[in-house]
């Protein structure tokens, strides 16, 4: 087991995979995901499901007891001011859906990270690894420097200025190919016509950026194909 953190691994390089676990799970049902193979992390969603608080808090619990970070995504691209709440309910990542502007990336930022990196405000019991942390400077450190930020790309525009996008917090640029699709169809001649070109597109970008590409390939035997492209971050369905 590495002794770095997520956020480092994510930061040097590494290439990992993420598994897709409901936000209703049971700790049983999360665990039994996760033993089907060597994951990195566990990641949630709201943006297309129900989503209560307390649900949350729980799957948070379940992550940590197992000892694997959770990430989740927002319900809409226009709730990032809300991610330093959400984040006082457990998570240790969160990703942004569709976002297209500067201005949310760095609104997202903002309430990420705590001063004077970010402004995000103090307190919650359910904090991920507050425990043995309750002095406010000390947690504020350590969260800064373990929390990852996901921005989540999902259109033509947002893969063509996706150096704007990586500015300094965020921890991985992410795809949803399929609202990607829709934004690629909708266009009479695209630059980029298919979403393996917007990903080498964004990974030729990007360079040496500490900021890395999460790609949701869903299948674990795409894993050579964009590991090979020079994706490091993949979210994966369950392995049957």
């Amino acid at each position: 087991m590495s002794e770095k953190n997520l956020k480092q691994r994510i930061r040097d390089g590494e290439k990992l995979i993420g598994v897709s676990v409901p936000l209703d799970a049971t700790k049983l049902e999360m665990d039994s995901i996760i033993q089907k193979d060597d994951y990195d992390f566990v990641f949630t969603d709201s943006q297309h499901g129900p989503f209560n608080e307390e649900t949350l808090v729980q799957f948070c619990e379940y992550a940590s007891d197992l000892g694997i970070p959770s990430q989740f995504r927002i319900k809409h691209t226009r709730h990032s001011y809300l991610i330093g709440n959400i984040l006082d309910l457990g998570p240790v990542g969160i990703e942004v859906p569709q976002v297209e502007d500067i201005e949310t990336v760095e609104e997202a930022v903002h309430y990420f990270y705590y001063p004077h990196k970010g402004g995000r405000s103090v307190g919650g019991a359910a904090r991920h690894g507050v425990e043995g942390r309750g002095e406010r400077l000390q947690y504020a450190d350590w969260w800064n420097s373990t929390g990852f930020l996901s921005i989540q790309m999902e259109s033509l525009r947002a893969v063509t200025t996706v150096k704007k996008l990586a500015i300094e917090g965020v921890d991985c640029l992410t795809w949803g190919p399929n609202d990607l699709l829709f934004d690629i169809e909708s266009h009479p001649n695209p630059l980029l016509t298919t979403v393996d070109e917007c990903v080498r597109h964004a990974l030729d970008q990007l360079g040496d950026s500490p900021t890395k590409i999460s790609f949701r390939s869903y299948d674990y035997k795409l894993r050579d194909k964009y590991f090979d492209m020079g994706v490091t971050v993949l979210m994966e369905s369950p392995r049957s």
